[in-house]
């Protein structure tokens, strides 16, 4: 099994906060949270399933930066 280090954005909004990892933002690698904490709970789970669909499709994974 491969690990792969993904830096993630976490912003407030105005009344929830959005998180986003710019290496695979164009894959739809974003997502938000009413509060920090589930902001980036959510992020782990989209960046996850994000990577997962790639391998499975035999797409190329971005450099995680």
């Amino acid at each position: 099994m491969k690990t792969y280090v993904f830096r993630v954005v976490v912003e407030p909004d105005e009344d929830r906060w959005v998180a986003y990892a710019p290496a695979l933002k164009d894959r739809g690698g974003a997502t938000w949270g009413y509060t920090r904490e589930e902001a980036l709970e959510n992020i782990g789970q989209v960046v996850q399933m994000t990577v997962d669909s790639m391998v499975q499709h035999g797409e190329a994974i971005p450099s995680a930066l």
